[in-house]
């Protein structure tokens, strides 16, 4: 039986081979420093890209006044090509997404894009005068404020306390 000989040393190479890589992975994350929290989030400073928004849009452009410092913004964004599409996120103080969106594309299929694909409730709230729409059971819940020419869409991962927070937060200009 001068086969299985072999065959017996192939297997208990194998073994040895990945014990071996075992031991190796076991040191390297044992003594080579590694950060299991989450990354700082970088804020962006959105002041130049507002102006620029309020100039060129067809609509008061909405952007948040007296947030706290702990609500960060994250991304920013002005698209006079597409719809005069308006887009400003932020990172709240317990990590959750809130953005703001606003265009002049069809409601409905703006809406749907904003909220990535949440539906009306029959639940609505005043804020500031004025009446907003819950949105829920897509990716994002949503506020959502139909305007003149315009739809406003506060929407994230964020509570909806958190939304109501960035929508009472909203003051609406044009330059």
């Amino acid at each position: 039986m001068a086969g299985s000989n072999g065959k017996q040393k192939t297997v208990r190479d194998m073994v040895l081979s990945l014990a071996v890589i075992g031991i190796a992975a076991a040191v390297i994350y044992v003594f080579i420093p590694h950060d299991d929290s989450r990354p700082d989030t970088k804020p962006v400073d959105y002041r130049v890209e507002l102006l620029t928004a309020r100039r060129a849009a067809t609509y008061p452009v909405a952007a948040p006044e007296g947030l706290p410092g702990t609500w960060k913004a994250t991304s920013v964004r002005f698209r006079g090509d597409d719809f005069d599409s308006w887009h400003l996120g932020f990172a709240t103080p317990d990590d959750q997404y809130v953005q703001i969106e606003q265009s002049t594309q069809k409601p409905a299929q703006f809406i749907d894009e904003a909220s990535q694909g949440a539906r009306a409730t029959k639940t609505t709230q005043r804020i500031d005068g004025r009446t907003w729409t819950r949105y829920t059971g897509g990716r994002y819940d949503a506020l959502v404020l139909p305007g003149k020419g315009s739809t406003t869409v506060v929407a994230g991962t964020g509570s909806f306390e958190q939304l109501t927070r960035m929508a009472e937060a909203l003051k609406m200009a044009k330059a």
